[in-house]
């Protein structure tokens, strides 16, 4: 593989110095669907929450590609030796998993009826310069990180170092969100764990030496999916934007409606077939200009949700446990609703979440986490640490409902949506 004349550095506050030393990383770098990435924030809309939370999927993705390269380093020294072509494909899926992500990935996601891996795999594959530079490596590469990405990959040790329970994507996302968030929870021990790597029957497992790091890792990962991904705040947002590329579909389908501004991009995310070069051309900094023009909009609704979105004008949440009566409720809170005016597609949406600190049932069991024993056997890591044991298969539950009080105060509907509403929440509120 060709390398660079001088070695290129980034200064990264989590990983010190990312180095880039082979010709082909440097020039898919500097690709244009890769450096889109800059322009996507990592955690959507945390920043409501964590205001330093303004990192790119662009700096997680060079992380990615530094620890896929470390691990690399680390087996090799342990007698696992990856060819030239292997290192490569590693290196390439680790830093291009993320290549098909939208602006404000996962609200944009559900609105569009969309999936960013979809995305990935497209502009791996079709006419992008991407695609050209995978190709001139090597015929039928691109495909390969594609199936690497994909998990359908036939080398299962390959893949895991990409996808797995414990893989190089979660070992930097959860470094750098704790970071950029302020927040302590994924604060993990990233040496200790790569020191304790080993490759056994084609597999990833560990030393039990390092059960206590994994141990952290997955508390990290729990505790910084409830405090920071999962957010009421965050969530709310989130909403809030799925709310507005609602309202914007919902518009372009009613063919007598007008807009204000050209909204033809939006048009084409709205076909059963989205076009690669539209889909580039989706930023954060395009939903957020876009809002802007949306205020001069004539439909209310659309102006609402676009000054909510720049003003932080969040939905206020509700946590509740459902019971028997709970769907015939949220139906009746629906209707009340729109009798008001307040179109429930905008303005009412209900979360359910469960979340593990580990639950590897029903996974592949490359998926799992295996500790290699001091006697030379491997077992699955709840079944030697009595703190992920006592924990594993029992995952937190939670159901939240979120709505504008501020709109539900001026509406002649009021008191009977609040009734609705704490009856659903099973306690009373203030308004």
């Amino acid at each position: 593989m060709e390398q660079l004349t001088d070695e290129k550095v980034f200064k990264d506050p989590i990983h010190s110095f990312v180095r880039v030393t082979d010709m082909l990383i440097w020039q898919l770098i500097e690709a244009p669907e890769f450096q889109r990435l800059r322009r996507i924030r990592q955690l959507g809309g945390t920043h409501i929450v964590y205001p330093t939370a303004e990192h790119s999927r662009f700096s997680h993705s060079l992380g990615v590609y530094f620890i896929a390269r470390r691990m690399i380093d680390v087996l090799n020294k342990q007698g696992t030796k990856f060819n030239e072509s292997d290192r490569m494909l590693i290196l390439c899926a680790a830093l291009l998993h993320d290549l098909g992500h939208g602006p404000y990935s996962h609200s944009f996601e559900s609105v569009l009826g969309i999936d960013h891996e979809v995305f990935t795999r497209r502009i791996l594959l079709e006419d992008t310069r991407i695609n050209q530079l995978l190709e001139s490596y090597e015929s039928g590469f691109s495909q390969k990180v594609s199936d690497v990405i994909e998990k359908t990959y036939p080398d299962r040790l390959i893949v895991s170092l990409i996808s797995s329970e414990l893989d190089a994507d979660r070992l930097d996302y959860l470094l750098r969100d704790s970071y950029f968030t302020g927040t302590p929870y994924g604060e993990i021990d990233l040496e200790r764990i790569l020191r304790t790597m080993r490759v056994k029957n084609g597999k990833i497992v560990f030393k039990q030496s390092g059960m206590h790091a994994l141990e952290d890792y997955l508390f990290s990962r729990y505790q910084m999916y409830w405090q920071v991904y999962l957010h009421d705040c965050s969530i709310s947002f989130n909403f809030l934007i799925e709310s507005l590329l609602r309202r914007v579909g919902k518009l372009i389908k009613k063919k007598e409606y007008h807009f204000k501004c050209d909204v033809s991009l939006f048009k084409s995310m709205f076909d059963n077939h989205v076009d690669i070069a539209a889909y580039l051309r989706m930023d954060d900094g395009v939903i957020t200009t876009f809002a802007g023009f949306f205020l001069a909009e004539d439909d209310v609704i659309l102006r609402d949700l676009a000054s909510r979105f720049l003003n932080r004008g969040l939905f206020d949440e509700f946590d509740y446990a459902p019971t028997s009566e709970s769907s015939e409720l949220y139906e009746k809170l629906a209707r009340l609703m729109a009798e008001s005016g307040d179109d429930p597609d905008a303005y009412l949406f209900h979360i359910s979440y469960k979340q593990s600190t580990y639950d590897y049932y029903g996974l592949e069991s490359d998926a799992s986490i295996e500790l290699l024993t001091t006697s030379g056997e491997v077992r699955e890591i709840s079944s030697v640490s009595n703190i992920i044991k006592g924990i594993v298969n029992s995952p937190k539950l939670k159901d939240t409902i979120f709505l504008p009080l501020d709109r539900i105060r001026v509406t002649e509907k009021k008191d009977a949506i609040v009734e609705t509403l704490e009856k659903l929440i099973g306690r009373k509120i203030d308004v």
